[in-house]
């Protein structure tokens, strides 16, 4: 079965599952699919995430997975047990990817287990410790959230990119994908999470300089922006949200599933947007329509 740091694809889904994950970055490097010659990188956490259901996707692809964790160690083997009954192989790290040492780790494992990586996945997604007022909230909160969700995701794909670089020159017939999953919040204001807003459009804007940056070398960057998705991060919401939707804030009236996010991802992962980079694919419902 091909490798990747993260299974012969490498698919880092930064963090976590998009937990959104709390603080469960569980992220996943898948390698290459048994059939397909992908390879992926991915995290997840806990049953309802995103990262989840992108990483038993890609399991169910025929990736290899690396399972990165911060501190929920048994979320981390609940996933691994899910995605092994596809028969893949998976391996479990735990690393802070916000800091250097973190990447390091990942990087080190992926390539001593794998050797190496054709689909990087980053899912970074902690929420703001308190939903404040912009006008009020702290640098503290601020420094941690940008930290986890946008520098650790941009160093680490720093890094991949040029093992990717690297891994054309010998193994030409990879053709290495990264992904990025950030959010509508990208350009959606809500002034009680401005940090997280932020750190979403700093995803976006990072996906397109990379796309600028890797087209020369065959390395596509894509972004996938979820919108409002049925996780435990949206959970205390969802009474405001049922409401919401059934009186048409997303066109198509229901609430986005971590699924819907994973079947984005194995889409690009299986090579049918072969002329494409830099491209936004938008998992809301329509949200992002602009209607009269």
């Amino acid at each position: 079965m091909p490798v990747g740091s993260i299974s012969s694809r490498l698919w880092h889904e930064l963090w976590g599952l998009r937990c959104r994950l709390g603080n469960l970055a569980i992220t996943a490097p898948v390698g290459t699919p048994q059939p397909p010659n992908v390879n992926y990188e991915g995290k997840q956490s806990s049953p309802d995430h995103i990262g989840q259901a992108i990483a038993l996707a890609l399991a169910e692809s025929r990736f290899d997975l690396v399972i990165n964790y911060r501190s929920n160690l048994e979320a981390a083997q609940s996933v691994q047990g899910k995605a092994s009954q596809y028969g893949i192989r998976t391996v479990i790290c735990q690393a802070d990817i916000s800091q250097k040492e973190g990447q390091s780790k990942l990087i080190d494992l992926i390539k001593t287990q794998f050797g190496r990586i054709d689909v990087l996945v980053n899912n970074a997604g902690v929420a703001p410790t308190a939903r404040e007022d912009m006008l009020n909230a702290s640098e503290e909160s601020f420094d941690r959230l940008i930290s986890i969700n946008l520098k650790g995701p941009y160093f680490l794909t720093q890094r991949i990119a040029q093992w990717m670089i690297a891994q054309r020159q010998h193994l030409p017939e990879i053709a290495p994908i990264i992904i990025n999953i950030s959010s509508i919040s990208a350009y959606t204001s809500s002034t009680n999470r401005a940090d997280y807003c932020i750190s979403k459009a700093g995803i976006s804007m990072m996906t397109q300089l990379y796309a600028d940056r890797l087209s020369e070398f065959g390395i596509p960057v894509f972004e996938i922006r979820p919108g409002i998705i049925a996780t435990d991060m949206t959970s205390a919401v969802k009474e405001k949200y049922d409401q919401l939707i059934a009186q048409g804030l997303t066109p198509i009236r229901r609430w986005g599933q971590p699924e819907d996010v994973a079947k984005a991802v194995i889409a690009i992962v299986q090579g049918y947007l072969p002329f494409s980079t830099g491209e936004v694919i938008n998992v809301d419902g329509g949200f992002h329509l602009r209607r009269l």
